[in-house]
């Protein structure tokens, strides 16, 4: 059963395997609706990943903007009514420090994080800026794909600091001097971005798209199994040692060896033919 859909999010499967899910306010540079409701922006990308987690027919989720934005981020100059009492699905706007910080905390940290624990391959593909919280929800994708418009910028002239998975990631990604420099600027362009390792690859405008599709066509052709279990031993290792990572790859191993999916890539390479995995 797939999400309930808004318009100020797009979501499109193609028979490739691959889903797009698109912020979809190229007007306001895809500016987030809403905050921690359970129909703002951040909630439904959380909906839709999960709905395409389990989908048996997507292999590949791929998150991008409508227009020349990637995501803006939060509307600083909305009211409170466009992201508070007269929002959809609004849990209550709250009053005083305390209440605002549980408020961020189990709406809107928790919904971030739905993106980092999917377990099919996510791809940000950032055709332009990403602020703020935009910046967040690409940097807890696996994969990051930019062009020369792509630029990561922070709150920083807003009075506020790098966002949930942002002061996580960056550290891990480009390592501690490097991500203290961005925590004092605030702005990474395209080039920096990519010589730092935030963005797998830098290309053209004319070429993130199929650039794009690319990758997930070489992702679609391996076994899912292995990208799945990969992936989770991996972002646990993040926090672990050496010696568990070993455990788990140890207990992964002989159950990946007797998969259906194996015993096919070992069958489509001796006939010679294009592989036909299920992810079992």
């Amino acid at each position: 059963m797939g999400p309930k859909l808004v318009d100020y999010l797009l979501y499109e499967p193609e028979d490739s395997g691959i889903l797009w899910i698109k912020f979809n306010r190229p007007e306001r540079l895809n500016a987030l609706v809403g905050t921690a409701e359970e129909n703002s922006t951040v909630a439904k990308v959380g909906e839709y990943m999960r709905a395409a987690d389990d989908d048996p027919n997507i292999r590949v989720i791929v998150l991008t903007g409508v227009g020349r934005a990637f995501c803006s981020g939060a509307n600083l100059g909305a009211n409170r009514g466009d992201a508070g009492q007269n929002f959809p699905g609004n849990r209550g706007v709250p009053e005083g420090l305390e209440a605002t910080r549980e408020h961020f905390f189990h709406g809107f940290t928790q919904l971030h994080l739905d993106i980092a624990k999917i377990r099919k391959p996510t791809i940000a593909m950032i055709n332009g800026p990403a602020v703020g919280s935009g910046m967040d929800m690409a940097l807890h994708c696996d994969i990051r794909i930019g062009c020369e418009t792509s630029r990561f910028i922070g709150y920083h002239n807003a009075g506020q600091i790098i966002e949930n998975g942002g002061c996580y990631y960056l550290p891990k990604m480009v390592g501690l001097g490097r991500a203290l420099e961005f925590a004092y600027t605030g702005e990474l362009d395209a080039e920096r971005a990519y010589q730092w390792g935030m963005l797998n690859h830098l290309v053209t405008t004319d070429t993130l798209e199929q650039t794009t599709r690319d990758l997930c066509a070489r992702i679609i052709a391996r076994p899912p199994l292995v990208q799945w279990i990969g992936k989770r031993i991996m972002r646990t290792a993040l926090d672990s040692t050496m010696e568990t990572t070993m455990v788990l790859t140890s207990n992964a191993s002989p159950i990946l060896q007797h998969s259906d999916d194996a015993k096919e890539a070992r069958k489509a390479f001796v006939e010679k033919r294009k592989p036909r995995f299920k992810g079992a």
